[in-house]
């Protein structure tokens, strides 16, 4: 292991992460080695007046809590997902906290509402900071059994037209 590896923090496949800038605490993230950006549910985000407003997170969620956020500073652009689905999204920096670390970082604003995490931290947060092991980490093993449990609900009945 080379020295640079030996700093790094080893983390699972999904931490809690903070957001100290928003006030934002405890959220959970799914950590994904094979995602570029990392993103973070959003509710609503459109630019009014040239600055993008936002509401993260949705109704459902315990960090909701309808309170809309300005950014001046955004991109707009196109992410591809891993299976090669292409969409818009805004991108915005900010503090993420993950680990004891904080890091300023480019998310992407998704609409995460049918993912059991809420936020995806990618590559651009990971690399040169931390070592993913996937026996590791704060795990919602129920609400992935209970997702895949749909799933797998959804094939057993077929395409639709």
């Amino acid at each position: 292991m080379s020295q640079s590896e030996m700093s790094m923090k080893i983390i699972g496949r999904a931490e809690l992460v903070s957001f100290p800038e928003l006030g934002i605490e405890a959220v959970h993230a799914r950590i994904d080695t094979g995602a570029q950006t990392s993103a973070i549910w959003v509710s609503r985000a459109e630019v009014v007046n040239g600055r993008l407003e936002v509401v993260l997170f949705g109704s459902s969620h315990p960090s909701y809590t309808g309170e809309v956020l300005y950014f001046d500073e955004f991109n707009h652009g196109m992410v591809a997902s891993s299976n090669g689905h292409a969409e818009p999204r805004y991108k915005v920096r900010m503090l993420i906290g993950i680990a004891g670390k904080t890091i300023r970082a480019r998310l992407t604003l998704a609409d995460r509402s049918t993912q059991v995490y809420p936020v995806l931290v990618g590559r651009n947060v990971l690399r040169g900071r931390f070592i993913v092991d996937v026996k590791l980490g704060n795990v919602m093993k129920e609400a992935e059994l209970e997702r895949s449990r749909k799933l797998q609900e959804i094939l057993k009945k077929g395409p639709t037209e």
